[in-house]
């Protein structure tokens, strides 16, 4: 049997994704490309993302595309869309017609919990298909999911939301570790909260052992993944502490492994975080959870902090690292943001100096504070100001790769090919440097493993998802 996996979304959601797909592939099914759905996999996966109506909608146009050309596949849906519109997508299937029998299944929601723990019940999945087809070999396939799904269903514990602990990555070079799920927060304008819960954390180790088998199996690096890792949370008989803490601990029980961290709210990094972060083995790459330059906005956005906070935590990650790679989120055209506080978020943006911004048109969430609010953003100037922040941000990562020309970085190789484009010759690689530049390297190394090597010139495509520069090995 064979299968296709999409994951769309944050980088929890692709290690939840890589997991998933780790557990089919060790059960004997068999990956197909991703570019292959049209050849009938056995079954596919949906992974979704609900963070805006873009997302949602994304998810609907993969979900009914992949019923239609493959019309003897079993369909199985999962993720933050599935926790909170269950019926809105399991509604899908009268839409696509046809086979006669039902294939589409949706793990998530009707029976409570988290996205994340729900998901995880797909991890059981494909050691019951073999089980049911070792017993009967002629059992239909859609029934055997059925089957499971009835099973599955209202039975993720939180504690779930922990068990994808992949050993090998079918779609990454670098290694993943969880070690939060859910979101104490209230945001307004956040509808993943609602689907992933409460914050839970990881046990410290738990943490090290999965670390220190990455780095037992020549793991260059590992992401430390989360939807907010600033709220982890640990109490155990030797240790009481949060990201700070866990960090230090995971720091000393390894010896090689480096460490790169997914977003950080600004008001979490102190100076305690800092000294931490400081850490040689800590990659210099950090992404600041901003949404907004105006404290007005930031006060109806429901967040905990000031523009000021911003600046402090920049200032913070700055003094430990030389010249690292500082990114954000912004979100444009929140109810009620006028010129004037637009014009606060830009300015912040620019004194800050971020390498990349994350620009986000405001999306209503259903469920959320903010979504009956009546002071909407004409969507032609949240356009325009989706446009200027994204200007900024080809600025300042043209000009952030460029003052690392001609010097030495450390980098891991990935999977992908050397260049979308299509215009890079053979004898190639890609590669993402410690501090997040997206390189070309002249030569061929095996995937997930560290090179050094020298940036010489910028790529004239660099956009934030093609390469910022061709390297050299050093």
């Amino acid at each position: 049997m064979n299968f296709a996996l999409h994951t769309l979304g944050c980088k929890l959601n692709q290690l939840e994704g890589e997991g998933i797909a780790d557990s089919l592939r060790k059960a004997g099914f068999t990956l197909s490309p991703q570019d292959a759905a049209a050849h009938g996999p056995d079954i596919i996966i949906i992974n979704t993302c609900t963070v805006t109506s873009k997302a949602d909608q994304k998810c609907r146009r993969l979900i009914r595309k992949a019923l239609r050309e493959n019309p003897d596949s079993c369909v199985i849906v999962t993720g933050c869309y599935a926790q909170l519109d269950h019926e809105e997508i399991a509604a899908l299937e009268n839409e696509a017609g046809g086979g006669g029998f039902h294939r589409l299944f949706v793990a998530g929601g009707g029976g409570g919990g988290s996205a994340g723990a729900a998901k995880s019940a797909l991890l059981e999945l494909p050691g019951y298909v073999r089980e049911v087809l070792a017993r009967s070999p002629d059992s239909p396939l859609p029934e055997i999911v059925e089957s499971w799904m009835g099973r599955a269903r209202g039975g993720a514990a939180a504690d779930g939301a922990f068990n994808f602990k992949p050993e090998e990555f079918a779609f990454h070079s670098r290694g993943y570790l969880k070690i939060q799920d859910g979101c104490d927060n209230s945001c307004n304008y956040c509808r993943v909260r609602l689907a992933r819960g409460p914050s839970v954390s990881l046990p410290k180790e738990s943490a090290l052992v999965a670390l220190r088998s990455a780095e037992a199996r020549g793991c260059a690096e590992m992401m430390i993944t989360g939807v907010n890792i600033t709220q982890y949370r640990y109490s155990g008989y030797d240790f009481d502490g949060g990201l700070a803490a866990l960090l230090e601990y995971l720091l000393k029980g390894t010896n090689t492994i480096a460490l790169r961290l997914s977003s950080l709210e600004p008001d979490a990094v102190d100076e305690g975080l800092a000294a931490v972060l400081a850490h040689p083995r800590i990659r210099p790459h950090f992404h600041l959870c901003v949404q907004s330059g105006s404290d007005r906005v930031l006060r109806a956005m429901g967040r905990a902090y000031t523009s000021r906070t911003v600046e402090q935590a920049a200032a913070l990650l700055r003094g430990v690292k030389a010249n690292p790679f500082l990114a954000c989120d912004i979100i444009a055209g929140f109810p009620g943001e006028t010129a004037a506080d637009f014009e606060q978020t830009l300015a912040l943006c620019a004194q800050t100096g971020f390498a990349w911004i994350h620009a986000f048109p405001y999306s209503k969430r259903p469920g959320t504070a903010a979504f009956p609010l009546k002071n909407s953003v004409c969507e032609r100037d949240i356009t325009r100001r989706v446009e200027a922040l994204t200007q900024l941000a080809l600025q300042g990562r043209r000009s952030y790769a460029q003052s690392w020309l001609n010097r030495e970085v450390s980098a891991v190789v990935e999977k992908t090919p050397p260049c979308s484009t299509g215009r890079c010759p053979a004898g190639q690689c890609r590669a993402v440097s410690e501090n997040y530049l997206k390189l070309i390297v002249d030569g061929e190394f095996p995937p997930g493993s560290a090179i050094r090597c020298i940036p010489l010139s910028l790529c004239p495509d660099a956009d934030g998802e093609n390469p910022d520069a061709i390297a050299v090995p050093a």
